[in-house]
């Protein structure tokens, strides 16, 4: 069961990769890439603050493509080449917090 699951978060944290590599190559004025910049305004509250869905993004990004993963978002085959090398090495295995 505890194999499932990790399986179960490695597969759902691939394809938010894979998600968020498609729009970070969506023009400028596309709605789903304005949405994700969005800034709501909101205040948020005292004591450590949550993680937000950019940082979980950001921290996987460092752990399948080390230092220059942003840069290879932009092009689309060396982006599918580290997600399937990130897929088949299990590299995302480990369980999220």
């Amino acid at each position: 069961m505890r194999v499932l699951k990790n399986q179960l978060q490695e597969t759902i944290r691939l394809n938010i990769l894979r998600w968020f590599g498609h729009v970070q190559r969506m023009e400028e004025n596309r709605i789903p890439k304005r949405v994700l910049y969005m800034n709501l305004g909101t205040v948020r509250l005292r004591g450590r603050p949550r993680n937000r869905w950019q940082d979980e993004v950001r921290e996987d990004g460092r752990i399948i493509g080390k230092e220059g993963w942003q840069g290879k978002v932009h092009n689309r085959e060396e982006w599918k080449k580290l997600l399937r090398m990130a897929r088949n090495c299990h590299i995302l295995h480990m369980p999220m917090e």
